[in-house]
């Protein structure tokens, strides 16, 4: 019978894009929102400054993801590149290195040195990329996915406090963003810790925590402020 293994380390990387986005464009949006609001302000200029920060928002994290992402994914290149030098250049001292690396693992010098022999001539570069550099296919960076899946859920975030927007009369707006948004907040981190295989109540608590923190803000500085965005 096949046994078949699912490892978490296999989402992490659109994990956490997704869930860095959904996040941040619900408490930003939110927050923004929120803030607006007590200050007085029409329906109108509120629901703009929603679709306003939702737009701007979904396109700097993807910008901010892409960049970071690229970054990782040149570093990564540029050491697969010298690798890929020596392995031309110095093969040998390549063999002696990575045999080094199985010792210190606990293999037998002489089963360390037919291990990687053997796997150098099957593959040399993937051999040291996985083992000597610590790359795999699975944590490999991929900057467009990133930058795509970042926006993606950053708007699907920002959607429901400016659906609220639209919908909910102004006098009541306030209290049921801030109680959508810490309900769906709840939801989100509770989620992410379950496939990360974390606490759900830790994950949902600090995602909660923080988003009422920045609601609570906006709301008195709007408060405080009092403009009114005509």
């Amino acid at each position: 019978m096949r046994h078949i293994e699912r490892h978490r380390t296999a989402h992490i990387g659109w994990l956490r894009a997704a869930v860095l986005g959904a996040n941040d464009g619900l408490i930003s949006t939110a927050s923004l929102v929120v803030g607006v609001a007590a200050a007085g302000t029409a329906r109108s200029a509120i629901l703009i400054a929603g679709v306003a920060g939702l737009v701007a928002g979904a396109m700097s994290m993807a910008a901010g993801e892409y960049v970071s992402v690229s970054s990782q994914s040149d570093t990564e290149r540029a050491d697969l590149d010298r690798e890929r030098g020596e392995l031309a250049t110095a093969p040998e001292a390549e063999l002696a290195e990575l045999a080094g690396i199985y010792r210190k693992r606990g293999l037998e010098p002489v089963l360390a040195n037919e291990v990687a022999t053997q796997l150098m001539a099957r593959d040399a570069l993937g051999a040291h990329a996985r083992d000597e550099l610590g790359l795999s296919e699975l944590t490999a960076a991929r900057p467009l996915q990133a930058a795509v899946s970042s926006a993606a859920s950053f708007a699907g975030g920002a959607l429901l406090p400016v659906v609220l927007t639209a919908l909910v009369p102004t006098v009541y707006l306030t209290p049921v963003v801030i109680g959508a948004t810490i309900v769906l907040l709840i939801a989100l981190g509770a989620l992410a810790a379950q496939v990360g295989g974390a606490s759900l109540v830790r994950g949902a608590g600090r995602v909660a925590l923080w988003g009422a923190m920045a609601m609570g803000a906006s709301a008195l500085i709007g408060r405080l402020f009092g403009t009114t965005v005509t």
